[in-house]
C-alpha cells in the first residue's frame, strides 16, 4: 500500500519559483542526501503563497530533488501581501500573483528574465533594463474567450457544504487541467466591465428561455463558446459558437437589441470536438467582419481569427522598444518572421527601405496584406508558410540579404533550421522579441558565436501572471 503523503505545519514561504507558484526550503525525511552522507533541504513549491506567508502545507507530489503542495492552511499573512480584487481568485488559476503588489510583480519579472538569459543561455549580457510596466493593471485585455457547459465546476468547499443547485448551467473558464470543467465567472476584472454584462446577459436569456448549454463529453448541448474582443477605436466584437447548423436567432437579437456598443456580432457553427474554429466559416449576424485597432498613425483590420496582442496599449510600448532597437534609417530591407496580422512589419515600415513578413497562417498573411493595403504602406510583402521551409537560403538569394532580423516566434523559440539560415544571412541586427525568456535564452546561446547581446528590454503585457515579454538586440560581432 502506497505511504500517504504528509502534512508539514508552519512552513514558511521564502521566495518566488517559476511559474506563479512560491518556495520554501526543509529537511524532509532521509531526502536529498548527497555522496558524502550531507543531507540538503528540498524545495517545496506551494502555489498561491507569497515570501513571508506560513502555512501548513499538505504535499501533493514527491520527486527525489523537490516536493509539490497545497496551502491548506495560513497560519501567518504575509506583510508582502494585499487583498485581491478579483472574487474568482484562487479558484479560476487566471491571476496567479493578484495577491502581489505590482511593483513587486515587475522586480519578480525583472529576476526571471536575468536569471533564464544567465542560466540557460549562458551569454555576456550588457544591464537588463527596468521592466516596463502595464500602463493598464485591471481592464487591460482587449479579448476574453468563455465556454459554456451544463455541467459547472464546484469548488471544494462547494462540495465538503453539500450544496446543490437546481441549474448546474455555467459560463466561464476552463479549470487548469481540466477540458471538462468549466467554473463559472461572474465578473473578471481584465477587460472593460461591458464584457461582463455581455457575458451574464447571455448566460440569463439562456437560463430564462431554456437554451441548452453544451456538454462536452456527449457532445451535444446548443451553446457552446464565447470570444468578446473589444479595440481602442470604442468597437466590440462578439462571437457565438453553436453546436448547431443554425443560428439561435432570438438569442443573437436580443444581444444585438441590448448591447448596441457590438459593432460585430458573429457566429460559428462547431460540432467537432474542440472549441477552435480557425477551420470554420465565420457568420456575420449584425455590422462587419472585423473590428479597428488603431497604433499611432496605423489602423489594423482585426478578425475573428486574427491574432491581436491582447494588451493593447502595451502592444505599442512593446514594438516601440522592437523598433527602436532596429535602429532604422530608411535604407535598410527588414524580414519580419512569425510576422502574424503583419503588426510589427506595418509598424516599422515606414522606417524602412523594404520589409518582407513571414508567418504560418494564410488567413494572418491575408490581413497583413490589408493592414498595409488600408494604410496606404507599399513597401512591404508577405509569404505564408512554415518558417523552416520559407526561410531558406534560397529565399535569402532571391530576396536579398536583410539588414535586419526583426523575429517574434511562439513559446517554443526558433527551429534550428531557422536559426542557421539567420546566421547564413549575416544581418547587421537581430531584434528577438519573446513570450518566453526560457527559450529564448536557448536560442541567443545558438547565435552567441556570430552575435552579441547589446540590449535587454522586458515588457509586462499581462500584469497579475508571471508571464512576461523581453526584447533582445543582438549585433554582428
Amino acid at each position: 500500500m502506497k505511504k500517504p503523503l504528509p502534512l508539514l505545519e508552519a512552513v514558511e514561504i521564502t521566495d518566488y519559483a517559476a511559474e506563479g507558484k512560491s518556495l520554501a526550503r526543509i529537511m524532509y525525511g532521509n531526502s536529498n542526501i548527497d555522496d558524502n552522507g550531507v543531507q540538503h533541504p528540498l524545495v517545496l513549491f506551494v502555489p498561491w503563497t507569497v515570501p513571508g506567508d506560513i502555512v501548513d502545507v499538505q504535499v501533493r507530489r514527491k520527486k527525489n530533488s523537490f516536493l509539490e503542495g497545497e496551502a491548506v492552511r495560513f497560519v501567518k499573512y504575509s506583510e508582502r501581501r494585499r487583498q485581491p480584487k478579483c472574487q474568482h481568485f484562487g479558484i479560476c488559476g487566471g491571476c496567479k500573483w493578484q495577491m502581489i503588489p505590482y511593483d513587486e510583480q515587475l522586480r519578480m519579472k525583472h529576476k526571471q528574465v536575468s536569471d533564464q538569459l544567465q542560466r540557460i543561455g549562458k551569454i555576456a549580457l550588457p544591464e537588463i533594463q527596468p521592466v516596463l510596466g502595464s500602463v493598464k493593471e485591471f481592464e487591460y485585455r482587449n479579448k476574453l474567450e468563455f465556454s459554456c457547459s451544463n455541467k459547472r465546476w464546484l469548488t471544494l468547499d462547494e462540495v465538503r457544504s453539500g450544496v446543490t443547485y437546481d441549474n448546474m448551467n455555467a459560463v466561464g473558464f476552463h479549470i487548469t487541467g481540466a477540458f471538462d470543467k468549466i467554473y463559472p465567472i461572474e465578473r473578471c476584472h481584465l477587460m472593460d466591465d461591458l464584457q461582463n454584462r455581455i457575458r451574464n446577459f447571455i448566460r440569463d436569456y439562456a437560463n430564462e428561455h431554456n437554451i441548452s448549454f453544451f456538454d462536452v463529453r456527449a457532445q451535444e448541448g446548443l451553446l457552446r463558446d464565447m470570444m468578446i474582443r473589444n479595440s481602442n477605436s470604442g468597437e466590440w466584437m462578439l462571437l457565438i459558437q453553436f453546436n448547431s447548423t443554425e443560428a439561435h436567432k432570438p438569442l443573437l437579437e436580443a444581444i444585438h437589441c441590448r448591447f448596441p456598443e457590438i459593432t460585430s456580432l458573429l457566429w460559428v457553427n462547431n460540432q467537432k470536438c474542440n472549441d477552435t474554429f480557425g477551420d470554420l466559416p465565420v457568420h456575420v449576424y449584425y455590422g462587419n467582419d472585423h473590428i479597428i485597432e488603431l497604433m499611432e498613425d496605423l489602423r489594423f483590420k482585426v478578425g475573428p481569427k486574427s491574432f491581436y496582442q491582447t494588451n493593447t496599449e502595451q502592444a505599442l510600448e512593446l514594438y516601440k522598444v522592437a523598433r527602436s532597437f532596429a535602429e532604422l534609417t530608411g535604407e535598410e530591407l527588414v524580414y519580419d518572421l512569425y510576422t502574424g496580422t503583419g503588426t510589427i512589419a506595418n509598424f516599422v515600415a515606414k522606417k524602412a527601405k523594404h520589409v518582407i513578413g513571414i508567418e504560418y497562417v494564410p488567413e494572418a498573411i491575408e490581413d497583413a496584406k490589408i493592414n498595409s493595403e488600408i494604410n496606404h504602406i507599399d513597401n512591404t510583402e508577405f509569404y505564408a508558410g512554415d518558417m523552416k521551409d520559407i526561410l531558406t537560403d534560397e529565399f535569402v538569394k532571391h530576396h536579398g540579404q536583410p539588414d535586419v532580423i526583426i523575429t517574434d516566434p511562439p513559446r517554443a523559440g526558433m527551429h534550428q533550421d531557422v536559426i542557421n539560415v539567420i546566421l547564413n544571412a549575416k544581418p547587421k541586427r537581430i531584434v528577438y522579441v519573446s513570450c518566453n525568456p526560457a527559450t529564448q535564452a536557448r536560442d541567443l546561446q545558438l547565435l552567441d558565436a556570430d552575435y552579441k547581446v547589446a540590449k535587454v528590454q522586458p515588457v509586462d503585457m499581462f500584469p497579475h501572471t508571471p508571464h512576461v515579454e523581453n526584447v533582445v538586440q543582438l549585433v554582428k560581432r
